[in-house]
């Protein structure tokens, strides 16, 4: 049972740095072929989304970075 839970914890672990990679790639063709895929507006618009929600947006930004720390 133990083996199970870690084989699907390392899956997740890899998808998660998959998709940290994938954004990073988006952000960095954002910049060099203008946006073109839109992942910089929507960067853009959480950042105005956790801005607008105020104490909430905050507790609920510093929770995502804590939880992404390694």
């Amino acid at each position: 049972m133990k083996q199970a839970f870690a084989t699907v914890t390392g899956w997740i672990n890899e998808f998660t740095s998959l998709l940290q990679q994938l954004i990073v790639l988006g952000v960095v063709i954002g910049i060099l072929f203008d946006d073109y895929f839109g992942v910089i507006a929507g960067i853009a618009n959480l950042m105005r989304d956790i801005g607008d929600a105020g104490l909430a947006g905050l507790v609920a930004l510093i929770l995502v970075v804590v939880w992404n720390k390694k």
